[in-house]
């Protein structure tokens, strides 16, 4: 199933699959991830939630990356069941 990475539940994992992009600013943050190890096919895995809900850790390659829920929005990711 495909979601966005905002759209993950605790402890649930994903497979990278694209990054959408809409202006300069989230190019430089695609650049910023794929440098971070979020590449076609990494699994992220979200790890744990700040207290009101923005910003979360995800885990991906060794990395724990917190992003907030307008980044993860534009990150799509294919859940397992």
């Amino acid at each position: 199933m495909i979601k966005t990475l905002d759209q993950l539940k605790y402890g649930e994992k994903g497979k990278f699959i694209a990054y959408e992009v809409s202006n300069d600013e989230d190019i430089q943050l695609k650049r910023h991830l794929m440098g971070m190890g979020f590449v076609k096919g990494s699994i992220i895995e979200l790890g744990k939630v700040a207290p009101l809900g923005d910003p979360h850790e995800y885990k991906v390659k060794g990395y724990s990356v917190c992003l907030r829920k307008n980044e993860a929005k534009n990150i799509k990711i294919d859940v397992a069941n």
